[in-house]
């Protein structure tokens, strides 16, 4: 066994315990939860969708149709989570809003449609959402004795009358229950081209004005206002990266860069429809500079968003407490999204996520960890190891630690291994299961759904695979398991990978495994989750 050297792990090993304190160890203090054995649960309440794969922790639409995250807003206390919906088929079709919100970006309450197709504008494509404070746009109307401010959209009206994308403003003075769409919209029409959508929009202090970008083609296109109801044109960015395709749903926010103090970076996020190596969808993003009216970088090669299939995309909330920049994307790829075997709704929605900036050797990085609310799903702590074990061929933990619905933390000293990682949705008589594996000699960490349950299509396959480099050879894992999904954050969300799975209900065990040497267990702990309905 490689003796602990407290020194050198204990970084990574408080990031398990940190998250361990004062959470209830099946019904009991942490300090009681077993490092062996097996846990007893208390059960859990009721789902209120029982269905087949619905996900327990992912927000889904109760019926039929959801793709893209739209208008996605903050106020007075409630996260808005707008989103590309279809109320009346499982498919794709003329495109309304869903909507929901939330207080706690956990929990959410399904609301009305908030937009429908208009005859002469079109259908309501993608669009994003703002708090106009200061009554920019004139819309507003405050109650007596209050300050006039609204929820603004800017968002896509696709075909209508004259065939085109272009973009509408609709403006709420009710929270959020229902938005209004200006009179006389569009507020940006089609300059000539077919692709001409998905607008994103923030106020620049800087400057004092609205800034939009939104996809046209192979680039992104900025615009600039002092209403958000008329908007002069200011730069494209693009095209750039090494993948083809549409661009899609961009995204641009500022963060501050941890490990450089006093810096900061612009984000721009943009999504390929086809493009990414791994499929007909997917995203990447640049780290650079704006100004308020130009986006510079110096990166050339495609940077990955996400390693895995089923993230797209994602957008950002606006006006978020304390400046924290949290998204969430369509958990789903165009490849196959039309078939995915659910009924009677289709599509998810990822975790919500927060967004960082990481000075890393001489890079800046993209982190992304799972939003730290999440944390009030945890149910029941089945297993904790606080190491060092050391692991030869496969340690199985079904029978403490299975569940449809799981965390797990890891940390593993991987050094003498060619291959470490964990299975989860394991179950032997039908050899299924989802595998996260490391590999020492290539440095990839990799996600295989080769046998993870039902295939519904040829296109829907594969394993996906990401480069990464290990400090102090640690692979520090920490994975969401759900009904018909796994989301890996590894390397302190560094990298990340989200795949659909759609295994048998019976498919629930876990286990560690090693190949061409043994590795070293330093921390463990996995919870049962609960749901959010």
């Amino acid at each position: 066994m490689i003796p602990f050297r407290p020194h050198r792990y204990a970084a990574a090993a408080a990031l398990l315990l940190a998250l361990s304190r004062g959470l209830p160890a099946c019904g009991g203090r942490t300090d009681d939860a077993p490092e062996s054995g097996s846990a007893v649960c208390p059960p859990l309440p009721e789902p209120v969708y029982t269905e087949p794969w619905r996900p327990w922790f992912h927000f889904t639409p109760e019926t039929n149709w959801m793709n893209d995250p739209n208008g996605l807003v903050f106020f007075r206390g409630e996260y808005h989570l707008f989103y590309q919906h279809q109320p009346e088929i499982p498919f794709f079709g003329p495109m309304h809003w869903g909507h929901a919100v939330s207080r706690d970006l956990v929990r959410w309450q399904p609301l009305p449609v908030a937009l429908a197709p208009d005859p002469v504008g079109g259908q309501a494509y993608s669009g994003s959402g703002v708090v106009d404070r200061w009554n920019t746009s004139g819309l507003c109307r405050g109650a007596p004795g209050e300050a006039a401010s609204c929820l603004a959209f800017l968002f896509t009206r696709h075909g209508g009358a004259d065939g085109t994308e272009k973009q509408d403003l609709a403006v709420s003075n009710d929270a959020g229950r229902t938005l209004e769409p200006y009179a006389h919209n569009p507020v940006l029409p089609n300059p000539g081209g077919r692709d001409f959508r998905d607008p994103k929009v923030f106020w620049h202090e800087p400057t004092g004005r609205w800034v939009m970008v939104l996809a046209a083609g192979d680039r992104v296109r900025f615009f600039a206002s002092q209403d958000l109801l008329e908007w002069t044109w200011l730069s494209d960015f693009g095209p750039a990266g090494t993948e083809p395709g549409v661009w899609e749903c961009p995204d641009l926010f500022e963060l501050p860069v941890d490990g450089l103090p006093g810096e900061t970076r612009w984000v721009l996020k943009v999504d390929f429809n086809p493009g990414i190596v791994i499929g007909d969808s997917g995203a990447q993003f640049f780290v650079g500079w704006f100004d308020g009216a130009r986006f510079l970088t110096e990166q050339v090669e495609t940077r990955r968003v996400d390693f895995g299939a089923d993230f797209y995309a994602a957008q950002s909330w606006s006006d978020t407490p304390q400046g924290r920049r949290i998204w969430i994307a369509w958990m789903n790829n165009w490849r196959y999204a039309l078939f995915t075997p659910t009924a009677p709704w289709r599509g998810a929605m990822t975790v919500p996520r927060e967004v960082r900036l990481s000075k890393q050797g001489e890079e800046i990085v993209l982190v992304q960890r799972p939003a730290p609310e999440l944390d009030m799903l945890r149910h029941c702590l089945l297993f904790r190891a606080a190491g060092p074990l050391e692991i030869h061929g496969e340690a199985d933990l079904s029978d403490r630690a299975a569940g449809e619905t799981l965390e797990i933390r890891a940390v593993l000293d991987v050094r003498r291994a060619r291959r470490t990682g964990l299975r989860v949705g394991v179950n032997p008589d039908r050899e299924e299961a989802t595998e996260i594996a490391y590999d020492t000699e290539r440095e990839t960490l990799s996600m295989d759904r080769g046998r993870s349950g039902t295939f519904f299509s040829e296109r829907f396959s594969g394993l996906h695979e990401a480069p990464l480099a290990l400090e102090d050879n640690l692979l520090d894992l920490h994975i969401l398991v759900d009904r018909s999904s796994v989301e890996v954050f590894a390397a302190g969300g560094r990298v990340v990978m989200t795949d659909l799975v759609f295994p048998a209900p019976e498919s629930r065990g876990v286990a560690l495994f090693t190949e061409g040497g043994p590795a070293v267990v330093h921390a463990l702990e996995i919870h049962s989750l609960g749901h959010i309905w």
